[in-house]
């Protein structure tokens, strides 16, 4: 198994895409992943915070090119 110690010999970049790598494989299997009572309960009170009031937030799109022009 890779050490911690060899991952932090990427550049940036490479540990981005790992992570994100690495997050795809677990999005692929996340039928197997429980959700836990209080984790359900968080989930429930987003949806009721996002309907109440639809337009609080901002579109995915704008937050993420605010983040990129932030590097």
């Amino acid at each position: 198994m890779i050490e911690i110690d060899q991952l932090r010999e990427l550049s940036v970049a490479e540990r981005i895409q790992l992570v994100e790598d690495l997050w795809d494989t677990v999005a692929a299997d996340s039928q197997q992943v429980q959700l836990t009572g209080p984790m359900i309960q968080e989930l429930d009170q987003r949806i009721n915070r996002y309907e109440a009031q639809p337009n609080e937030g901002i579109a995915w799109s704008s937050l993420k090119a605010r983040i990129q022009s932030s590097l």
